[in-house]
């Protein structure tokens, strides 16, 4: 095995200052029938670190990364037409979204693949199937991964009908606080000289939220919307002006997630809030404008309740990798930045 291939990835717990990217990427991994999350931002602001990071955390632990010139073939598999024809058996080649079943499929400047593919992709990401077929041959198995995909808007944009397909969006920006940078820096810096080392700190936490994680994921079938949620998620697409309803689904999918990863007994029209920008960020602006919109609007009523204040951006000196909403827990099982759940609420 190779010394590149034998590297611990960085420990999630470990990011710095990129909270909104650490929760949607969370809320994916909880529920991948989000749909997956599009990173938006300029080079060496951590996506791909991120996104290894977060597959360190999944059972399977794969992270797959799809090449730009990656054919169809490659990407969903092929068959094998001849021991078809002549044995009557199907034999599969597995492409990267069998591979990347239960972990991360990784996509680098999404913006520039060809569209079938980014359809491909998408599709297979909410679905969690992938299904080849061939001259009346078919054959199906299941892809349930995340998918994260990357891109920066120098190089081009993804097609309205495309970047509505995503789950999530988050945007990126180039830290502009001395102190975040230095903590930024001091870390992979620490990270590269020891890397196990660096990891044995963190081994505790890691841990912790793997657990976490996993947790959630048993706890989503258990959790459903009330009415006032789906009043909430109606309201707040309403409101950015979004085309289509798959903007109320989404929502309610990553609220639904957010209350599984907090171990909440319910979901809330505060999860709502809490993932709403998350959901909408590339909508409301990929919206082409409506002919038959009205010149004004009567705004809609503002929250019942109000959303936590500590609200992180990109660029604020005081956010960390790992730091999630705040919650009422009774108290921290593990010492970090992602505190474990209280009981149920």
């Amino acid at each position: 095995m190779s010394a590149a291939a034998s590297r611990p990835a960085f420990p999630f717990t470990a990011l710095v200052g990129q909270a909104p990217l650490q929760r949607a990427l969370l809320l994916a991994a909880i529920d991948p029938a989000i749909g997956g999350v599009l990173v938006s931002g300029p080079r060496g602001t951590a996506k791909s670190t991120a996104a290894r990071a977060l597959a360190a955390l999944l059972p399977e632990g794969a992270f797959v990364t799809l090449p730009l010139g990656a054919s169809e073939d490659k990407l969903i598999g092929t068959l094998d037409l001849e021991a078809a024809l002549r044995e009557s058996a199907v034999r599969f080649a597995p492409g990267l979204l069998a591979r990347a079943h239960g972990g991360v499929l990784y996509v680098d400047e999404v913006n520039l693949l060809p569209d079938a593919l980014v359809d491909v992709l998408l599709d297979a990401a909410a679905s969690g199937v992938n299904t080849i077929e061939r001259d009346g041959v078919s054959h199906t198995h299941d892809a349930h991964f995340v998918l994260v995909g990357t891109m920066n808007p120098e190089e081009g944009e993804l097609r309205p009908q495309l970047l509505d397909r995503f789950g999530l969006m988050v945007e990126l920006g180039t830290p502009y606080d001395v102190a975040e940078r230095q903590r930024i820096v001091k870390a992979r810096l620490a990270f590269d000289a020891d890397p196990q080392a660096f990891c044995a700190v963190r081994e505790t936490e890691q841990r912790a939220l793997a657990q976490r994680i996993a947790a959630a994921r048993e706890a989503l079938d258990k959790l459903g919307w009330s009415d006032a949620v789906h009043e909430r998620a109606a309201q707040r697409c309403i409101e950015a002006a979004v085309d289509g309803l798959r903007a109320d689904l989404v929502m309610l999918r990553a609220a639904r997630a957010l209350a599984a990863f907090e171990g909440a007994q319910a979901v809330s029209p505060e999860h709502v809030d809490e993932v709403a920008d998350g959901v909408l960020a590339h909508r409301r602006h990929a919206m082409p404008q409506r002919s038959d919109a009205p010149s004004s609007r009567e705004p809609l009523p503002p929250p019942s309740a109000p959303r936590h204040e500590d609200k992180h951006t990109e660029t604020s000196s005081d956010a960390d990798w790992g730091e999630m909403p705040p919650e009422p827990v009774a108290a921290k099982a593990v010492k970090g930045v992602i505190p474990l759940p209280a009981k149920k609420r």
